[in-house]
């Protein structure tokens, strides 16, 4: 992923990165919190043949802005605004973990805008009883103030976000991470069941699906995209 472009969303510079043709079917991976785009290379890498793969650096993350504004619902705003830059009418969204939430709330809000949706092992965020870890002391690629920012979301979440579920039109995978995940498993079901049109697929590497098992998760992304 080398050709790398700054667009700025409500003042807010976002950095992205793009692969594959111009002119092939454009799907959007959102990464996980403290990672940044480049946690996609890979999975980048091997759709981009058959792709227009659009990554990015949420705002607080990577090479994008650091504004001190953070939840699901902003970096949700944010990538529609990127979509509308890039003149993106409808398109694929792949999400991990946070990216995966932002996917769903992006998949409720307009749904007639998402061709395809994949989800790594992760479900919208239900009541839990998270505490914010002590900041390392070591410099982060990524603006401490997101972590309280989107534990205080986990912890209190919208019950809209799972009440809305049934408005996704979208073709749906969620990939689950299993047994090791820290990821209740049954919550994925929950969410299958409720998603119109959804399938669920276990491959039993942990949380970091697409890390741990790149080749399994690519083949099985793949799949479902090209169907």
């Amino acid at each position: 992923m080398n050709d790398r472009l700054d667009v700025t969303v409500g003042g807010v510079r976002l950095a992205c990165r793009f692969a594959g043709a111009s002119d092939a079917p454009p799907v959007v991976l959102l990464h996980a919190l403290g990672d940044d785009s480049l946690s996609w290379e890979f999975v980048a890498a091997e759709l981009s043949p058959f792709f227009r793969v659009v990554t990015l650096d949420f705002r607080g993350h990577g090479h994008s802005d650091r504004p001190g504004e953070y939840s699901f619902e902003v970096m949700c705003d944010d990538v529609l605004g990127l979509l509308d830059h890039l003149n993106l009418a409808r398109s694929s969204v792949v999400g991990h973990s946070m990216g995966g939430t932002v996917a769903y709330l992006i998949a409720e809000a307009q749904p007639g805008r998402v061709d395809r949706l994949i989800l790594e092992d992760t479900p919208p965020p239900f009541p839990e009883s998270w505490s914010t870890p002590s900041r390392p002391e070591d410099p982060l690629p990524f603006d401490w103030a997101v972590v309280p920012a989107i534990i205080a979301q986990l912890n209190d979440p919208d019950p809209a976000w799972w009440d809305r579920l049934g408005d996704i039109t979208a073709s749906t995978l969620i990939i689950a991470g299993g047994p090791d995940s820290h990821v209740p498993q049954e919550k994925l079901q929950e969410v299958s069941d409720l998603i119109p049109t959804c399938d669920l697929l276990t491959i039993p590497a942990g949380h970091q699906v697409h890390e741990e098992r790149p080749d399994e998760f690519v083949a099985a992304v793949l799949a479902f995209l090209r169907a």
